[in-house]
């Protein structure tokens, strides 16, 4: 009886349809298959925003300045879409020195519409990458390169009217070029203003690309060197960068509250000057944008470090990466999650390990973590509960970290 009942709805509901029996599993397999290429399409997607490392040739090594250069790379046609970029972002570098296997990011200098993948390296001193890169790089030679990551930019729209200012002091204006050159343009309607801190002249990068660019976009682009160690007639553009400096250009060069969007990058202290200035003055926090130089162990990060010593969690933490989970024991005084990742034998993704570039970003999906420092997320990604593993210790038992969400 019921089996009879079924058939008649059945039969019932293709009359409804108008269709016979076998239209409607034709349209169910299409619909099924259409479904399933979605899914595979979005997955696909989704794996190729994973940062991956390719071997890429050098196309050229440019000197920029004394102790910097530039370092372009040939992308394969098939690699082409993995590497687009948007100005602002930066590119890990992988080589294996003296037998050990060292990552440094670097900032790309070049605009998306320049067709050129390029990163520029300073020599630091008792940097290994950075005086490997510049004193033995040449065209020819192959590199690990991951795709490009970082959120140090805003979206473009060429019906846009804006005013850019730009803080940067040394190699910080690497990801600012790259930000400069693409306003400039993309925006026809837009402005940008740059104040470049630097010792001397001869120590100011890209110097020669950017007096290019002031006599290209003339009415649209200025440009004010400070110069810590070299007089230039002015006391307004002697010394360094800092709250001061910043307080006199507002005062007499630009007005903060007609400014759209501010970019800083550069070392710590002239950051936060900065930024506090500009808050001091009224400026939106969400209109200042800011990425810092990498400087080691701050105080902060120190003193969290030695609160642990004495509240220590012995935890079990998960991660899922790319669908694929597994478990590692840590106890919160020791090392990172990231750190207990790879000794454990996990591949993550990671590049500064300083809480700067976001690379190894994940979700905490259960639980709770302390980070030592965090330059990188925004309030709201915190809010939203992302982590930088890098920085991560388990407050505890139990830790679930998802790095495909």
């Amino acid at each position: 009886m019921e089996r009879g009942t079924l058939f008649c709805v059945y039969l019932l509901f293709f009359r409804f349809l108008k269709l016979s029996p076998p239209s409607f599993f034709y349209i169910c397999k299409r619909t099924f298959i259409r479904l399933s290429a979605g899914f595979i399409w979005c997955v696909s997607k989704k794996l190729s925003t994973m940062p991956k490392f390719h071997p890429l040739k050098i196309k050229e090594v440019r000197r920029e300045a004394g102790e910097c250069v530039s370092v372009a790379f040939e992308v394969p046609e098939a690699l082409k879409p993995e590497y687009r970029f948007t100005q602002g972002q930066h590119l890990t570098l992988k080589a294996e020195l003296d037998g050990e296997e060292v990552r440094r990011s670097y900032s790309i200098c070049a605009s998306p519409y320049d067709g050129v993948l390029r990163v520029a390296i300073k020599k630091l001193e008792g940097g290994r990458f950075s005086t490997f890169a510049n004193e033995k790089l040449k065209a020819g030679d192959t590199l690990e390169v991951m795709t490009p990551m970082g959120r140090f930019f805003t979206e473009l729209d060429p019906a846009n009217e804006k005013h850019y200012v730009a803080f940067a002091a040394g190699s910080g204006i690497t990801p600012i070029l790259s930000i400069m050159k693409a306003v400039l343009q993309r925006e026809p309607k837009s402005e940008f203003t740059l104040f470049y801190g630097n010792q001397k002249v001869d120590t100011i990068i890209f110097r020669e690309e950017i007096e290019g660019l002031k006599n290209e976009y003339m009415g649209r682009l200025s440009v004010h060197h400070i110069l810590s160690r070299e007089l230039q007639g002015s006391e307004l553009f002697s010394g360094r960068i800092d709250a001061g400096k910043c307080s006199t250009f507002c005062d007499k060069l630009i007005d903060p509250q007609e400014v759209d969007e501010f970019f800083l990058c550069g070392p710590e202290a002239m950051i936060h000057d900065i930024r506090d200035t500009l808050t001091g003055m009224g400026v939106d926090k969400k209109k200042i944008h800011f990425e810092l130089f990498i400087a080691g162990l701050n105080g902060k990060a120190q003193k969290n470090k030695e609160q642990r010593k004495g509240e220590s969690v012995a935890a079990t933490v998960q991660i899922t990466l790319d669908g694929n989970s597994f478990e590692f024991p840590l106890t919160s005084t020791q090392d990172t999650i990231l750190e207990a990742a790879h000794k454990a034998g996990a591949n993550l993704p990671f590049a500064c390990k300083g809480g700067v570039c976001c690379t190894c970003r994940a979700k905490l999906m259960e639980g709770e973590v302390e980070m030592d420092v965090n330059y990188a997320l925004e309030p709201d990604e915190v809010e939203a509960g992302y982590i930088l593993t890098c920085q991560s210790h388990p407050k505890t038992d139990k830790v679930v970290v998802d790095f495909d969400s």
